[in-house]
């Protein structure tokens, strides 16, 4: 039994000695994984970082689009008014005029008139006026009447009032009266 002991206790430095082995070759392992934790929280915190800049900048993208469509909704008829008032100054300068003679006064509408006209055109506003004869365009006419005519039937026969559009968009259509079919 005393042979076993001695066994036994020869066994024992081997058995510490393992330990102690696997302890060398864990520490490098251990530093090895330390470093890579390390690496992998640096890299972390600079993605971290980097989400963090690119949430604030569409945040601020964001905020910019909804200032600038509350500016565009709040300034959309500027560039219209700007067109009308010099019409408005032309009206009230021919009000002011002492003596007015006819002349003078269709001669005042006329620069007036062609003022209002610019105003249109340069605000892409257009004048919606069927010729007679036209095919009936419901998108942009509004017939009140139907009267017997010689032309075809569904056609333009006269303009009571005209009609506008602003750029694609139907404003007013056209107040007109339709050919009746035969």
């Amino acid at each position: 039994m005393q042979d076993q002991d001695n066994q036994d206790v020869a066994k024992q430095p081997e058995l510490d000695a393992a330990p102690a082995a696997e302890q060398q070759t864990a520490a490098p392992a251990q530093s090895g994984l330390e470093e890579q934790l390390s690496a992998t929280e640096a890299k972390l915190a600079e993605t971290h970082d980097a989400f963090m800049r690119a949430k604030a900048e569409a945040d601020n993208v964001r905020r910019r689009a909804q200032e600038d469509v509350a500016k565009a909704h709040k300034f959309a008829i500027e560039s219209f008014a700007e067109a009308m008032v010099p019409v408005r100054d032309s009206l009230e300068m021919a009000l002011k005029v002492e003596a007015p003679t006819v002349e003078s006064i269709k001669e005042g509408v006329e620069m007036t008139l062609k003022q209002l006209t610019a105003a249109f055109e340069k605000n892409r506003l257009v004048e919606v006026m069927p010729a007679a004869g036209e095919k009936l365009d419901p998108n942009k006419h509004q017939a009140v009447a139907v009267v017997p005519s010689e032309q075809e039937a569904n056609t333009v026969v006269a303009v009571l009032q005209k009609g506008y559009m602003i750029a694609d968009r139907l404003l007013r259509p056209a107040i007109v009266t339709a050919a009746a079919p035969k």
